[in-house]
């Protein structure tokens, strides 16, 4: 079924639809080139297919994707006079519904677009919010949503509309002039603004006795990160086997999953997909799911996908260990936390695939995790990645425990709780057991089980 495009009408505090069910909405997408490299590895030309995506994402139908090159800015329009007027006459000639700037616009800028062009005119950042308020499915996603298109409405309440002059009367004996209605409509916006806080707040202690629930446990956590749609949901599904909703779009996954994952020899990890990351990412959206990504800081292991058949790979790696220093994990604790698996080398030709499996073989420093080549479409190398996974977990030395005929329990929880790395039957119904164990694990065993002596 065909959902609405949710806007926001400057100033009037309410919102107004575009109805996608009357007909299909045509949009027309404009990167603004200034003429400098946008990131290394990125082009104007990768960006501006990135913005069609976006926009596809929003079930616009996009009737042409246009670069302009700007030498300089214009402050009240960002484009200059004659291309806005061609913008204009195309989108009357054409019906375009929705423009899409590929750039952050000022209220002032956006205002007046709009009025030259007689369409919805939306920035990278609103088109970003609009794709997240429509995939938000749990409360949690629905209300770091909302709250991002606060923050980001805040700053569009100028002084654009007549309504917003009007005066409400004081009160008491001095009466006076009263507050006007863009100062109410502020004064609104933050009450609600702290609201929502304060409930995301509450979402964050939650998830905190959540993890702090499965290191009493002690389950390892692996955190899924990349590029938005590089794979991951994919990734997960194959490893997990789950039915996360997958699809070749960007920001198809936005609320977390977590789900079991079971290592070779049968231990068990949690494993989390996470919302993707984009080319600059509206700081809005940082801060407000910096409760879900909190997840990614407290993951005993992160793995990097990344989309090794796209040209801007590299700068898509780039963006991703951006956002994640911005959540607090620096270059040291990447290289000890962070495995970079490359993905969709099912994509790759025969050439260059050989060269990117040659990349991943090369000799790297001791404390430099290999990249794994995989294809999650196909589960190539996805039983190499499990392994490897299996052995950076358990990375401690195992303990060999000798269990008498009598110590039923203990057995059953060492299985439950460890790796068991080889068994023995010996003597009189003894049991030689060669088990992982974490550090807390072991504490607990050996509080439980006070009985049973452990070397190693």
């Amino acid at each position: 079924m065909t959902r609405s495009l949710r806007t926001k009408e400057q100033g009037e505090g309410r919102g107004r639809l575009i109805d996608h069910a009357a007909r299909i909405q045509t949009g027309l997408v404009i990167h603004p080139s200034y003429g400098r490299a946008i990131a290394a590895g990125a082009t104007a030309q990768g960006r501006l297919e990135e913005a069609e995506g976006l926009a596809a994402a929003l079930d616009l139908v996009v009737l042409k994707g246009e670069i302009v090159g700007l030498r300089t800015t214009t402050p009240a329009t960002l484009f200059g006079r004659g291309r806005v007027e061609s913008i204009g006459d195309f989108c009357r000639d054409h019906s375009v519904d929705v423009v899409v700037v590929d750039d952050s616009l000022t209220p002032v800028q956006q205002r007046n677009l709009e009025k030259a062009w007689n369409v919805k005119v939306l920035d990278r950042t609103g088109l970003i919010l609009e794709i997240f308020s429509r995939r938000a499915r749990t409360k949690e996603g629905r209300l770091q949503v909302e709250l991002a298109r606060l923050g980001y409405e805040r700053s569009r309440l100028v002084r654009t509309w007549t309504h917003l002059e009007r005066q409400r009367g004081g009160f008491g004996v001095m009466g006076g002039p009263g507050e006007t209605q863009i100062e109410t409509d502020r004064r609104l916006l933050a009450g609600k603004i702290d609201r929502m806080k304060q409930d995301l707040e509450d979402v964050r202690r939650t998830r905190g006795l959540h993890r702090s629930a499965r290191k009493r446990a002690p389950t390892p956590t692996i955190a899924l990160v990349g590029y938005t749609n590089a794979g991951k949901s994919t990734l997960f599904n194959r490893l997990t086997h789950s039915t996360v909703e997958a699809r070749d779009m960007l920001f198809a996954t936005l609320d977390p999953t977590l789900r079991t994952l079971k290592l070779p020899d049968g231990r068990p990890a949690i494993l989390s997909d996470t919302v993707g990351f984009v080319s600059d990412l509206p700081h809005e959206l940082v801060a407000a799911f910096r409760a879900t990504l909190e997840e990614v800081q407290e993951a005993d292991l992160i793995i990097h996908v990344r989309d090794i058949a796209s040209e801007a790979t590299e700068h898509q790696a780039r963006d991703v260990q951006t956002v994640l220093a911005s959540l607090g994990i620096d270059e040291t604790e990447a290289s000890t936390k962070v495995i970079e698996v490359w993905n969709k080398i099912d994509l790759l030709a025969p050439e260059p695939r050989a060269v990117v499996e040659a990349r991943a073989r090369r000799p790297r420093s001791d404390h430099e995790a290999p990249p794994l080549a995989v294809s999650a479409a196909t589960g190539e190398g996805c039983e190499a990645l499990l392994a490897y996974l299996a052995g950076r977990i358990d990375h401690r030395a195992p303990a060999d425990i000798v269990l008498g005929p009598e110590a039923g329990d203990a057995m059953a929880w060492l299985y439950r709780h460890g790796r068991v790395v080889s068994r023995r039957d010996g003597d009189g119904g003894t049991v030689h057991l060669s088990v992982k164990l974490e550090e807390g694990a072991e504490g607990r065993f050996a509080r439980l089980f006070p009985e049973v002596e452990t070397e190693g």
